[in-house]
């Protein structure tokens, strides 16, 4: 299979990928809508899509139902040059689905069948630990952490990329319906963060993980622990926050016209993590930092310009044209 840039540095992205259902009409419930479009989604999927777009190497671990709709998405990452040789199949098992609509006050409404989904039925033996090995970034979720064995899976995934001195990348990508309450959320997304070396939250995760406010400085680094490289809070349109042992500041976002946020966060992730992959002495440069970010952003704000997450995700390209046309 043709790899994308094969010198390139490699990121493992592990987790779900899933079909969304979106109401073809916006602003309704999804009682209301009478049509609804397939698209692919699956932050994790998402964020090694978005990372070949940009030109960077990226492989995918996850299981799907051996069903039409898992043949479909595993087509998509091949379509977009993600490696699928992490990649299994479950006959047992269906692809997991969600509905998903943006009301018409702008809240996202979230309806998942995985009962359970093949995602979920992924093991530790299933893993192929020699392509986890091979990354240079391992980037995960929180959402293979919710039920055995696929959380037994991660912890697996994760001592082994962590034992070869792989970089641990972390979104956590709150949703609150598929825990049994948010608490087991809370509990269940701490579980792992001190793994990580890398962690991106949204202003409403800050919300949900400190129970405080987002705006205030002492509840986001309440996040913070010795050993953490990097944490970005992002904030929508306002662009983002930065923290790391020796500085820390704000970029700001860029103004487009948003028709749809789903992906904005994986896009923003996919953008940074190939920054990261290219040069570990981001950690270290402010200025290098606030370079990644800017284009980070521009990805982010690029990717709410269209429907849907992966066809929404951008090129190196059109981030950079949005950078240059906010200079003049």
């Amino acid at each position: 299979m043709a790899q994308n840039n094969a010198g390139a540095p490699l990121v493992v992205s592990f987790g779900e990928m899933l079909i969304d259902f979106v109401p073809d009409v916006a602003g309704v419930s999804l009682a209301q809508s009478t049509g609804f479009i397939k698209a692919p989604g699956g932050a994790p999927a998402n964020v090694a899509v978005a990372i070949t777009k940009l030109g960077g190497r990226s492989a995918f671990v996850g299981k799907f139902g051996d069903d039409e709709f898992g043949h479909m998405l595993v087509d998509i990452l091949k379509q977009n040059k993600v490696e699928v040789d992490g990649v299994l199949f479950d006959q047992h098992a269906r692809t997991a689905l969600a509905f998903v609509t943006l009301r018409s006050n702008g809240e996202r409404e979230f309806m998942f069948y995985r009962n359970p989904s093949a995602d979920m039925l992924l093991t530790e033996k299933e893993l192929n630990m020699d392509l986890i090995r091979r990354a240079n970034i391992f980037h995960y979720g929180s959402i293979s952490l919710i039920s055995e064995p696929c959380r037994s899976a991660h912890f697996a995934a994760m001592r082994a990329a962590k034992a070869a001195g792989i970089l641990l990348s972390y979104d956590p990508n709150v949703r609150l319906p598929l825990w049994p309450s948010e608490e087991a959320a809370r509990e269940g997304i701490k579980s792992i963060w001190k793994e990580a070396d890398f962690i991106k939250v949204s202003d409403d995760e800050v919300a949900f993980l400190t129970q405080g406010d987002p705006e205030d400085e002492k509840n986001v680094l309440s996040l913070w622990y010795d050993g953490l490289k990097l944490l970005i809070v992002t904030d929508g349109e306002k662009g983002c926050r930065y923290f790391t042992k020796c500085f820390k500041g704000q970029v700001n976002g860029y103004l487009v016209k948003t028709v749809d946020t789903t992906g904005a966060g994986d896009a923003f992730v996919g953008a940074l993590l190939v920054s990261i992959a290219k040069d570990r002495s981001i950690f270290e440069d402010e200025a290098k930092l606030k370079e990644a970010l800017a284009f980070a952003n521009a990805c982010g704000a690029i990717s709410t310009t269209k429907k849907g997450a992966i066809p929404a995700l951008p090129t190196t390209a059109m981030a950079k044209e949005l950078i240059a046309q906010s200079k003049n």
